[in-house]
């Protein structure tokens, strides 16, 4: 039980990169760290006991301030694609990094939240990550005092809790990105994991993976899985949205979403069940069709589709779409939310 600090490395200005380790009474482990508020090892056993290392990741800071995947990445001010680079507010436009052909993805690969040392405050089993996002960081406005908590519990459960509030209306849709493989990061293709979205729905996309900004139903298609299904099974189908991105990359519009806390999803695979809960209203499910052949943790080198995300947030595109719930957050309006994702 408790934290443990070690050194993880030094950024450009050679300032720490700190690693905090919380240990619960199971022997499951969670390390993260204060470059980006980033998810570095989750430790989880299987229905065998087994140990093992179940998220994508590096061995050291240096490799975090490079991270073009965004491996357990907290990403802010806003996840996913903003159409054109840009959004509005009240008459007012603001511009984004354009990053991603001509649209913007997960604020500024170089300069976004994932990329800052945030401010630490340690706990018996919790570590909180604070960080002061100046008016126009990144393009968004109003200056921004976000909290990321990262709490694991005694039934294995990893809690990462949001809390922010701005000095002007400003975009918050923050998620994580944490790529798992639930037989081990070392252990190859997640093909082979059952998943179930509890997701009824979802909203298709054109090319560039902008959403059409319409709902449209899983049912009868390649989409669906409302019922579990490996992620290999329908994944190279003819399917026009699949073949958009390559395979899964899409936003699931959550069922009987309300604002409170729900199962979202659950994966399983090597004796390790993991579900997700969320008070959010969509969950991007990314199957790591473009993970580049990249060095990870122990000399491992990781290829595409060796990870999966479930991205609890906002829809994409959501400050510009009319049919979409905005994250537009007034002046002094708390932003608030909970993720959970919980192994047996």
């Amino acid at each position: 039980m408790g934290v443990t600090v070690s050194q993880f490395g030094k950024t450009q200005l050679s300032k720490d990169i700190k690693l905090y380790t919380i240990r619960n009474k199971n022997g499951m482990e969670a390390a993260v760290t204060n470059l980006g508020a980033c998810l570095v090892n989750l430790v989880v056993p299987n229905d065998k006991g087994e140990y093992k290392d179940i998220i994508l990741g590096f061995d050291s800071g240096e490799e975090y301030l490079v991270n073009a995947s965004f491996f357990g990445a907290t990403v802010g001010r806003c996840a996913n694609r903003t159409a054109n680079a840009k959004f509005t507010i009240d008459g007012t436009e603001y511009k984004l990094a354009v990053n991603d052909n001509e649209n913007n993805l997960h604020s500024d690969f170089h300069k976004g939240m994932h990329k800052v040392l945030w401010d630490v405050e340690e706990g018996d089993n919790f570590v909180k990550f604070s960080y002061h996002s100046p008016d126009m960081e990144n393009g968004f406005p109003g200056n921004l005092d976000i909290c990321v908590t990262y709490t694991l519990t005694d039934d294995n459960a990893i809690e990462i809790d949001y809390d922010g509030v701005s000095d002007k209306k400003t975009l918050i849709n923050m998620t994580n990105h944490t790529y798992f493989n639930l037989s081990g990061h070392d252990s190859g293709s997640i093909e082979n994991t059952m998943l179930m979205i509890n997701a009824s729905n979802y909203t298709p996309v054109v090319e560039g993976a902008i959403p059409t900004g319409k709902i449209e139903s899983v049912k009868g298609t390649v989409m669906d899985f409302t019922t579990a299904k490996t992620i290999g099974q329908d994944i190279e189908a003819d399917f026009e949205q699949l073949k958009l991105v390559k395979g899964y990359d899409h936003n699931y519009v959550v069922d009987g979403y309300d604002k409170s806390s729900r199962l979202i999803a659950t994966a399983e695979c090597d004796g390790r069940k993991m579900e997700v809960f969320s008070d959010l209203p969509g969950v991007q499910f990314y199957a790591g069709n473009c993970i580049a052949p990249q060095g990870g943790k122990g000399g491992v080198t990781y290829n595409v589709r060796e990870g999966f995300c479930l991205e609890t947030q906002y829809f994409p595109n959501s400050a510009n779409d009319p049919a979409f719930e905005h994250p537009i957050f007034d002046k002094g309006q708390k932003y608030k939310t909970k993720t959970i994702y919980k192994f047996s």
